[in-house]
């Protein structure tokens, strides 16, 4: 079985939880006192839709379709708008990858580099834009 099919597979059971994304953003603002200062008057129901979206994203791009959403989010994502430092991106897939582990119970080593190895061009897609 391909990498990507592995990582949407795990992602689907991921998405079981409503928790996973919860999880995902409790990790994710520890990491930094500036990512948790960034999300302080956020609508956080609507961050882990937006979340959500954006994780199938990068797994679809991965399994072949169009990177323009990726794109898309590079730009809402740059300098000149979100600012999203791009040193962030990997405590991102770090917060990401402790949720995985976490929330799919088939999680082993090997899947959370399956996980890395697909997210990561799309990651650098984003981050690249900044």
């Amino acid at each position: 079985m391909k990498d990507t099919d592995l990582v949407f597979q795990s992602y689907g059971r991921c998405c079981n939880s409503d928790q996973f994304f919860v999880d995902f953003y409790d990790y994710f603002m520890s990491s930094s006192d500036a990512i948790k200062k960034r999300f302080v008057n956020t609508d956080m129901p609507a961050q882990r839709h937006l979340l959500r979206n954006g994780v199938m994203q990068l797994i679809l791009t991965a399994r072949g379709m169009p990177d323009r959403k990726l794109r898309a989010l590079g730009e809402s994502h740059n300098r000149n708008h979100f600012n999203i430092n791009p040193e962030w991106y990997s405590l991102w897939l770090d917060a990401l990858m402790k949720t995985v582990r976490l929330h799919d119970p088939e999680y082993t080593p090997k899947l959370e580099k399956a996980w890395r190895d697909v997210l990561t061009p799309g990651i650098d897609l984003i981050r690249g834009a900044y």
